[in-house]
């Protein structure tokens, strides 16, 4: 079926395009349909002819150079550094032999793009690549470019890959009944391990599969016969990076699926690192680690990236959308537009229904919607949390007590999110001198994740990025922080007799570089620590949090007892999820009211009381499911 549509599609496009160009194949790629056409140039003066296209035919069109028309890298390097001014000031070349592209990255990216896109329609004539222009990120990251290289080294196993699922998601539509109903198979009535899989009689969709941070042996309900065998499901979506949402994505690579993962270009590299991360963490642990590194190799050779607002077909029936979320670097709602108009329902994920430092608040502009599945972590009534400039100024405060007593100041935090918001309010004070100058301590995974956010700066809001690239200040490269990377340098840092303040993974204090600090800093009452975000049930976060000041503490395969005689806080307004207010008026603000609204990812009291209120006040169906339950949507 799929190659009859092949057939007819070359017909249209080759019909549609000038005569000059010179097409040479049509395929399906994922879910994309790739042109191959000799003469590239010639579309790029042809305005927007490839937008009316893919209007016209309904499907994502991306044009490719004939691999035989392109220079070889090193020859079309030099070739580009002949064309482009030498005020771009070009750092480096990465040469994307997957997609026909050229990656150019350079201080000013404006100098090479040139007057309306001129000198990038000269680079693509004189090379064949098509070029893609990305400012030069302040900070390196490993990950990205690790990422970039494992992609092009198993570039004919992807293209092998994306062609079989290019297949599948054309295979057309066999069932007249219309139905869609979602398994809830994690994170109901919970926080931790969220897996919810979406059907149709065509279609099986598999939305975030996380794990459960405080008990790693908490899954999924993966073997239930709605999801077995796992390559009967058409594709993976994952709204946001945090390992309660993505951490088991290559343990279904290793029992037997096949297909593709849809995610944000920074949940790709930020998947990756706290995947890695987690196996590492828990092999130094002596924890059993549910799978092996191969598997997030698997995993990554599988992954589509969509940036927000692209509307891509995933199965026969079904059609997904990003939209921002507000929560972390990437995190996107998933909306998933089902039929022909059939039925439309979006996932929140974890969402931030407000402005901060990083990110807009979440989107609420839908073209349709009638069902919205909803996080409630702050679901209570009770759970309001203050602005985030008073807890700026309450963080700064508790800082400038401890300092002032000759003390250090620990924060518990997730590498990615609350450590980069932490770290820009931190900036913003010592520059105003509403901090003293003092040295920040930055132990974990903080330094690269925050490298990765400056690899994606369209991801952060406007002020940030104007801050950055109009004023010359950018908070993540401040002279104040200084990176520990070493088991001598956390022995130093710990010490020293100056005062500091030291952001530490992991944020719930179960495991990571934060347990060495809190071991040997809880004994001493001028010592502060600051929770600045959500501690989970069952964690020692959570329990210090409720006054434990006898905790005990695995060290060397044996338990002891630590003393907590520092100064216990908990600064609320950090956290990167919506409060009770904020919860409540995502709903009320929704473009278009949902008929149905189901809430998850929150404790069984939590997600019961906000369905119940969004009931009330809005008048809406709400429901708030068990783990294993099924709900039927039409």
């Amino acid at each position: 079926m799929a190659i009859d549509r092949l057939k007819e599609l070359r017909e249209r496009v080759v019909n549609s395009l000038p005569r000059g160009v010179r097409v040479k194949n049509i395929d399906f790629e994922g879910p994309v349909l790739v042109i191959y056409v000799e003469n590239p140039q010639e579309l790029a003066e042809s305005g927007d002819i490839v937008k009316r296209l893919a209007k016209d035919l309904r499907k994502r069109i991306i044009i490719r150079p004939d691999p035989k028309s392109l220079k070889p890298p090193e020859e079309a390097k030099e070739i580009i550094l002949q064309i482009v001014p030498e005020d771009a000031q070009i750092t480096s070349f990465f040469f994307d032999e997957e997609n026909g592209e050229v990656i150019i990255e350079a201080e000013k990216p404006g100098v090479v793009i040139g007057k309306q896109g001129a000198t990038l329609r000269e680079i693509m004539k004189a090379v064949g690549w098509s070029p893609k222009v990305m400012r030069t990120p302040p900070i390196r990251s490993k990950t990205v470019e690790n990422i970039r290289q494992f992609l092009l080294s198993a570039k004919e196993e992807r293209k092998e890959i994306l062609r079989r699922i290019g297949e599948r998601i054309h295979r057309g539509t066999i069932y007249e009944e219309k139905w869609v109903r979602v398994t809830f198979l994690g994170g109901s009535r919970e926080v931790g391990r969220s897996c919810y899989l979406l059907q149709t009689p065509e279609s099986k969709i598999l939305i975030d599969c996380g794990v459960n941070v405080s008990n790693i042996q908490h899954s999924p309900y993966l073997y239930v016969p709605e999801v077995q065998p796992l390559d009967s499901i058409d594709a993976v979506v994952i709204t946001h990076a945090h390992l309660d949402h993505c951490g088991l994505v290559p343990i279904l690579y290793k029992y037997g699926y096949k297909g593709p993962i849809y995610m944000t270009p920074p949940t790709r590299d930020l998947m990756v690192l706290l995947q890695l991360d987690f196996i590492e963490v828990a092999a130094r642990e002596g924890t059993p680690t549910p799978y092996e590194s191969s598997y997030i190799r698997e995993a990554l050779k599988h992954t589509i990236p969509l940036d927000y607002g692209v509307v891509t077909d995933i199965s026969p029936d079904v059609r997904l959308t990003f939209y921002n979320a507000g929560h972390i670097l990437g995190s996107a709602i998933a909306h998933f537009h089902i039929g022909e108009g059939l039925y439309n329902i979006a996932f929140t994920g974890d969402f931030k229904f407000e402005r901060t430092r990083l990110f807009d608040r979440a989107e609420t502009n839908f073209p349709r919607l009638e069902a919205l599945i909803m996080e409630a972590t702050y679901g209570g009534s009770q759970d309001f949390q203050p602005t985030r400039r008073e807890a700026e100024e309450k963080l700064i405060s508790i800082i400038n007590e401890t300092l002032k007593n000759g003390g250090k100041v620990l924060i518990p935090t997730f590498a990615v999110g609350r450590s980069q918001e932490v770290m820009i309010a931190l900036e913003e004070a010592i520059r105003n001198k509403k901090l003293e100058e003092v040295t920040v301590y930055l132990d974990g995974m903080i330094h690269e994740a925050t490298a990765i956010h400056t690899a994606y700066p369209e991801y952060l809001n406007a002020s940030l990025r104007d801050l950055i690239f109009h004023h010359g200040i950018n908070p993540f490269i401040s002279e104040s922080f200084v990176k520990v990377d070493s088991a001598s340098k956390r022995q130093e840092v710990i010490e020293e007799e100056s005062p500091s303040i030291i952001l530490a993974t992991s944020g719930m204090l179960n495991g990571g570089p934060v347990m060495e600090y809190f071991k040997r800093l809880a004994g001493d009452e001028k010592n502060t620590l600051i929770f600045v975000g959500y501690q989970a049930e069952g964690t020692l976060g959570r329990r210090i949090q409720k006054g434990w000041r006898e905790v005990p503490f695995p060290s060397n395969g044996k338990r002891e007892v630590v003393n907590v005689n520092m100064r216990i806080e908990t600064v609320d307004g950090f956290s990167g999820h919506s409060d009770r207010k904020q919860l409540m008026s995502y709903v009320r603000a929704l473009s278009s009211k949902p008929e149905k609204v189901i809430t998850v990812h929150g404790d069984e009291n939590k997600c019961v009381d906000l369905a119940s209120s969004i009931y009330k006040t809005y008048r809406v169906e709400t429901r708030a499911p068990y783990n294993l339950e099924t709900v039927r949507f039409i």
